[in-house]
């Protein structure tokens, strides 16, 4: 077995490893660090609110309605009570001016959430804007206590003289 000389270059390598092991062990640990001053305390302040919440809506109008179709009957005898001068009296003349199915969701106070059309009047821009006039100003509606919130449907039956009639308590047609 030969043994390396201690000129070898493998020695000398091992040398200068063994060296840097040595002068790193030998090395002073470095001074504690002081801890960062403290910082300043931080507060979180919500943002202000620009309007303050509404108070509750206050209905003195309930329904007992178990379904939207029960419901609609409600929501349709509220309609002619708000716009008692604008019912069209007797049977409805066999051509109308205009005809639309509108669904109206009612949140639990009786409040109008949403207006949407299932078959809007399009020829009669005038009607579909004096409808959803009326449905928003009626509010609020009854407050259907025992489903919490509703969607009902009901078809509104416009003459031409501007009188309605809603399709639940329509009198008919000639």
């Amino acid at each position: 077995m030969k043994i390396l000389s201690l000129k070898h270059p493998l020695c000398r390598l091992l040398q200068s490893a063994l060296a840097a092991v040595l002068l790193v062990a030998c090395m002073a640990p470095p001074p504690p660090t002081s801890p960062p001053p403290p910082s300043p305390p931080v507060m979180v302040v919500p943002p202000a609110t620009s309007t303050p919440p509404a108070p509750p809506v206050r209905n003195d109008k309930i329904s007992n309605a178990r379904t939207p179709l029960d419901y609609r009957l409600d929501a349709a005898s509220h309609l002619y009570a708000r716009n008692k001068e604008r019912i069209f009296s007797g049977k409805l003349p066999p051509q109308l001016y205009a005809i639309g199915v509108l669904q109206v969701d009612i949140n639990r106070q009786g409040e109008v959430t949403r207006i949407s059309w299932m078959r809007a009047p399009r020829h009669a821009p005038d009607v579909i804007a004096e409808i959803e006039r009326s449905v928003r100003q009626a509010a609020p509606y009854p407050a259907p206590v025992r489903m919490g919130r509703v969607t009902y449907t009901d078809t509104w039956l416009w003459d031409k003289s501007g009188k309605f009639q809603l399709d639940t308590l329509t009198e008919g047609q000639l």
